[in-house]
């Protein structure tokens, strides 16, 4: 019988097993962009597996793993999947530790409200119980959630957006005390800080937190800052600021907040605003990969990590690709602690 109460959802900097991919296929939304982007994948994924192992999903591997070389610390396994689309943060499981066990928790994925065809990525963590999650215990929930919506201190406090988790075309039926509830039984949660404000133009997420601010420890949160008065995104963020000053962590202290730099503008072919934003940085073992986008605020945001991480090595990777289908390198990733034990040979 699971004991709900010995429940712990993991911080991202705790120790790791390996990293998961889902590749883009050619007839994805990727289609119009796919040589660049495969390009960017495969270079994200040697660069994460100079630090850890990595499991890449893709429609062929013999069409697959020619794509990449055989020089990483680490090994790169392949797994056949069927997919929509490639951002595994949100179709993929997010473990828990219950009496420092794995448990899969297999959510719902609908496409972030239905916006996009969904039933091939909703259905990979069931497909790989067969195969690469066999030994461990998975549980497959009616309740929708992604893994980029929510962001864990490892000690019981969840940061999230009620713009996320209370739209409409996720979990209507339930209140926002009733999410609450079940969450805190779901992850072993002692906490839930929800955010009020805070969006990113060109966000399809209805703002996932890991576009705009995470935990960087107990007690350090990093968020994203716009300066620029004239940016449209200067009064929400500015409102998102003040609700993470007044917020405080399990010993009723205040966190220390760093800022993250606002991007200058990027868009796509159409003009359309990107949602590039640092704060979908990946914590690797022994380091974190920073999106970058080829703009001046780059050096500022690999500055400004790497004096919150010293002792990891902070590495900055072009992203850019990956906003202009308006997710970015968190997206496109998702962690498994230690406890998780890669059974492929």
């Amino acid at each position: 019988m699971i004991n709900i109460q010995k429940r712990r959802l993991p911080a991202e900097w705790e120790r790791q097993s390996f990293i998961q991919f889902t590749l883009p296929h050619k007839n994805s939304g990727w289609a119009n962009n796919y040589e660049k982007v495969v390009v960017c994948f495969v270079h994200i994924i040697e660069k994460v597996a100079q630090f850890e192992p990595v499991v890449v999903g893709c429609e062929n591997i013999s069409n697959i793993q020619s794509l990449f070389s055989n020089h990483t610390k680490f090994p790169i396994h392949f797994v056949e999947v069927a997919s929509n689309d490639s951002w595994i943060r949100d179709h993929g499981p997010i473990t828990i530790l219950e009496d420092d066990q794995p448990i899969l928790l297999d959510f719902t994925f609908n496409g972030w409200g239905n916006k996009f065809e969904s039933a091939l990525d909703n259905r990979i963590t069931l497909k790989l119980s067969k195969t690469l999650f066999k030994t461990f215990t998975i549980i497959s929930k009616k309740f929708i959630l992604e893994g980029g919506s929510i962001e864990s201190d490892g000690k019981g406090v969840l940061l999230t957006t009620t713009r996320c988790l209370l739209s409409n075309n996720r979990n209507s039926n339930m209140t926002q005390s009733q999410i609450e509830h079940f969450l805190k039984k779901e992850l072993g949660l002692k906490k839930i800080l929800w955010l009020n404000h805070g969006a990113l133009i060109g966000d399809d997420t209805d703002a996932h937190i890991d576009t705009l601010a995470r935990f960087c420890s107990v007690n350090t949160i990093a968020y994203m800052k716009c300066e620029d008065s004239e940016d449209i995104h200067f009064d929400t963020l500015k409102r998102m600021e003040d609700e993470l000053m007044n917020f405080k962590d399990l010993s009723g202290n205040k966190y220390k907040l760093v800022a993250l730099p606002m991007p200058d503008p990027c868009y796509d072919q159409k003009m359309n605003r990107l949602p590039a934003t640092y704060a979908n940085f990946l914590f690797v073992n022994d380091g974190v990969l920073v999106p970058t986008y080829g703009v001046r605020q780059d050096r500022e945001a690999l500055s400004n990590l790497q004096h919150i991480f010293p002792e990891r090595t902070v590495i900055g990777v072009d992203c850019h690709p990956l906003i202009q289908q308006n997710g970015s390198l968190h997206c496109i990733s998702m962690q498994y602690p230690s406890a998780v034990k890669l059974m492929i040979k």
